[in-house]
């Protein structure tokens, strides 16, 4: 082999495992520099266009789907997601479902939006191994639990929230603005804007508003 070819083999060795960092780290694409972009952009075109040709979807500019993320939208289970927003390896997201612009779902998220759907704010961040399921059944002892009807209130996360990796949010909830849950909770009622909730069921432990001031509202004089 010569020298060129062997560069250029390994050149697409390492472009193999750029996409697959990008694939479980999607925040790195928001980063590439120009050298990258003009084949990582052309990778994302083609499986958003693909995704667009199949399944009732609306994504915006600049959005990164993960390859290896799974997106069922239905006629009448729309999915649509704002600009700039990303969707991790192994996500599994059936519509309908709406993000709002810089939302993050994080690896490994399982989301379902029911009848009612799925709505997610601006710039709220999903960690990985999430679970949201906008229905639920019926529960009556005298037929089996798959047998039972369904119900579907859907669900509401608000615009600057952080929901941590591992939370469980029920059909009916609404998570307000700028609120924080925390690892592994289970949220089983409506969070308020600020809060800070935790634990299975998940209760409010804290408030944002309360937090000192970080390094960037201290040096640029913003306030949370």
């Amino acid at each position: 082999m010569s020298a060129s070819m062997a560069s250029d083999t390994a050149s697409e060795f390492y472009r193999e495992q750029h996409k697959k960092r990008l694939s479980w780290m999607p925040w790195l694409y928001f980063r590439l520099k120009p050298k990258h972009l003009s084949w990582a952009k052309p990778w994302q075109d083609d499986i958003q266009h693909a995704l667009m040709q199949l399944e009732t979807i609306t994504l915006a500019e600049r959005v990164f789907i993960a390859p290896e993320a799974a997106l069922f939208a239905e006629q009448g289970r729309n999915i649509t997601i704002g600009e700039e927003s990303f969707v991790a390896a192994n996500c599994f997201l059936h519509g309908p479902l709406t993000l709002g612009r810089e939302v993050a779902i994080n690896h490994g998220c399982s989301f379902d939006g029911g009848k009612a759907g799925i709505r997610i704010g601006d710039q709220t961040r999903i960690a990985n191994q999430c679970k949201l399921y906008a229905f639920d059944h019926g529960m009556a002892y005298d037929s089996p639990i798959y047998q039972q009807p369904n119900t579907s209130k859907g669900i509401v996360i608000g615009c600057d929230a952080w929901i941590g990796a591992g939370v469980g949010v029920r059909d009916g909830v609404t998570i307000g603005d700028h609120a924080v849950v925390a690892m592994n909770a289970m949220v089983t009622q409506n969070v308020p804007d600020f809060a800070i909730v935790a634990g299975n069921p998940a209760r409010v432990i804290g408030d944002r508003r309360d937090k000192p001031i970080g390094f960037r509202e201290q040096a640029t004089g913003l306030t949370p």
